[in-house]
């Protein structure tokens, strides 16, 4: 991976970390096509069973699009008659969100600081997302006459209803980290300076514990919210069967009898 993510595997959690700071982890084109590799190679790698998406430094989690670089991009465009600087949409956001929301493992998003734009929209992509008290929240797109990308349209009304994310993306603002919160955009806060270890127990807690059960989970979710209520009972009957024909669900069970901790297997 590039320098500008960092990704690290062990003990079956993948840590993939927007490594940026100086440009409060805003996303240029290197920073995209790594955080799109890191994001499939967790996916694939059978031996992870957790993610944790993090950034570094203190001020931002991403800020989304590297205006700097999307300005002269945008003047190359215009000169040459081209109109393939949103292109990223298709080529960058659109596989990182796929990768994010698609692996058959739960991801964590560690929000440490300013989540705009596309940043915030792969927070959302996340399954959970742990934020320091001192975070904030903002669509953006609206704010430089773009609409909304990387999922958002798709996650944000299906976390706060239609009329809160109508609200959000077209009145741009700063969401505080209690807001976010409150209205379910987050779902636990914590102390800035404990954030990096909270969201690391957590991730790991995940890690450790029935993979393939929350793979379905995951599939589940996915599938209900946009299918009927008799399909949504037909795919849970299938993943159903398929859980409770898993080691897991035997480890599970006689650790349940014995009265002692199940030690999973992801299988």
């Amino acid at each position: 991976m590039a320098d500008t993510v960092l990704y690290e595997v062990s003990d079956g959690l993948a840590t993939i970390t927007l490594n940026r700071p100086e440009a409060m982890n805003a996303l240029n084109v290197a920073a995209k096509v790594a955080l799109q590799d890191a994001a499939e190679a967790a996916g694939a790698d059978p031996a992870v069973r957790a993610v944790l998406l993090t950034a570094a430094g203190d001020r931002a989690f991403c800020v989304g699009q590297d205006l700097k670089e999307h300005v002269g991009l945008l003047l190359q465009a215009q000169e040459s008659g081209a109109n393939s600087v949103m292109d990223t949409v298709r080529d960058h956001y659109n596989p990182i969100v796929r990768a994010l929301t698609g692996m058959k493992k739960p991801v964590v998003a560690a929000v440490n600081g300013v989540a705009a734009g596309a940043g915030f929209g792969f927070a959302l992509a996340a399954d959970f997302r742990i934020a320091a008290d001192t975070a904030t929240f903002n669509t953006s797109f609206a704010g430089v006459a773009l609409t909304a990308d990387s999922g958002m349209s798709w996650t944000l009304p299906r976390l706060i209803g239609q009329s809160r994310a109508s609200d959000l993306l077209l009145f741009p603002r700063t969401v505080t980290a209690q807001e976010a919160y409150d209205l379910g955009v987050v779902n636990r806060l914590v102390p800035a300076a404990e954030l990096a270890a909270e969201a690391e127990k957590l991730a790991r807690t995940l890690a450790e514990g029935p993979t393939l059960a929350y793979a379905a989970l995951k599939e589940s979710v996915a599938y209900g919210a946009s299918h009927s209520l008799s399909e949504a009972l037909d795919k849970e009957d299938e993943l159903q069967t398929l859980a409770g024909a898993s080691e897991d669900h035997t480890i599970a069970v006689r650790a349940f009898l014995s009265k002692e901790k199940p030690k999973y297997l992801g299988r």
